[in-house]
């Protein structure tokens, strides 16, 4: 236990000498133990526990609550990816190239700091699309991915706000808020109702999209490890990794959700396709029997005698011709 205390006070010391002054009384940014607390605490509420309290329970409908939560998402995102924009990326005075970090007092510059801040907090306020998963039993939805985006965004995003408030890594700000403008639209649009589902064709673009913001935040990163810029290597592997991570991480969803879903879609209409022709075929055959059947009918009515002696069979008004000449002769005599 005394070493595990040690270890966190030389933990404290470093991150009160090389952590950014202007954040360390700031929420949930004096030490990243809060924060992991609540990053674990949220994978076991919605692996372990929330299951377990739903498992016996109806699951809640929650549609007016789905609908204010995506409708206040968007305008959150809408309103980070503003004030990323307007502090630097869509003024013209940060660089795409090399951004460092601005450790000034100056408005502008505070402006980021402060997006940087709310930009983490939104990170806990997504835990809800999780929570609002188990609540409603869409245990599907509860994938691997989705628990391993959402359980580490808080955490990675805390050192950016720590260390790097600012500059080259807040391009994946600026991305991501974008990304999630849509995003939530996308899941607003879905909570109002089947009738607007003929709307939502694009969902497996939205995916597409977020694989090309993890590529563009991956070149963004990785371009600083070959040019020089007085940002730190290692928020470039820290930031760059996360992007690959999740790149293969939503590439693979991709190919086992859509790829799958239109193989399926081929094989179904193959196979009505086969289905079709072989109907077709005895629709066909069953024609061509009929029509033999009907020339051999019209062929034994003209000899009828001859075809019922071969079958060793007598018509009924032959036997009974039969009996009326025998009936005659029986009473002549």
């Amino acid at each position: 236990m005394a070493l595990i205390m040690k270890y966190i006070d030389s933990m404290h010391h470093y991150m009160d000498k090389y952590g950014d002054p202007r954040t360390k009384d700031w929420p949930l940014m004096s030490s990243p133990l809060p924060t992991l607390a609540l990053c674990l605490g949220y994978v076991y509420l919605v692996k372990v526990l929330g299951p377990r309290l739903m498992e016996n329970r109806k699951p809640f409908q929650l549609k007016n609550t789905l609908i204010v939560y995506n409708f206040v998402q968007v305008v959150f995102s809408a309103w980070l990816f503003y004030e990323i924009g307007v502090s630097g990326w869509l003024t013209g005075h940060y660089n795409f190239r090399c951004q460092p970090v601005d450790y000034s007092n100056h408005p502008k510059t505070l402006r980021m700091v402060h997006a940087c801040w709310w930009y983490y907090f939104s990170k806990f306020t997504e835990f809800f699309d999780t929570f609002f998963f188990v609540m409603r039993k869409k245990s599907s939805q509860v994938s691997t991915l989705h628990v391993i985006h959402h359980g580490c965004m808080p955490m990675s995003v805390w050192f950016g706000v720590k260390f790097t408030p600012g500059g080259h890594s807040t391009f994946f700000g600026l991305l991501n808020t974008f990304v999630h403008i849509v995003m939530y639209t996308y899941y607003l649009f879905t909570a109002l109702g089947p009738q607007f589902q003929k709307y939502l064709w694009w969902k497996k673009y939205l995916t597409a999209l977020q694989m090309v913001q993890f590529v563009l935040i991956m070149v963004h990163a990785f371009q600083l490890l070959f040019i020089d810029c007085n940002y730190p290597k290692a928020f470039v592997w820290w930031i760059g990794m996360h992007a690959v991570m999740f790149f293969f991480l939503f590439n693979e969803f991709y190919q086992s959700t859509y790829k799958a879903q239109k193989l399926k879609r081929e094989a179904a209409a193959a196979a009505k396709k086969r289905e079709s022709e072989l109907l077709l075929q005895q629709q066909n055959g069953h024609v061509a029997n009929g029509s033999a059947g009907n020339g051999t009918l019209s062929n034994g009515t003209g000899n009828k005698a001859a075809d019922y002696y071969v079958r060793g069979d007598v018509p009924a008004e032959m036997e009974l011709t039969q009996r009326s000449t025998t009936n005659t002769r029986t009473t002549a005599q």
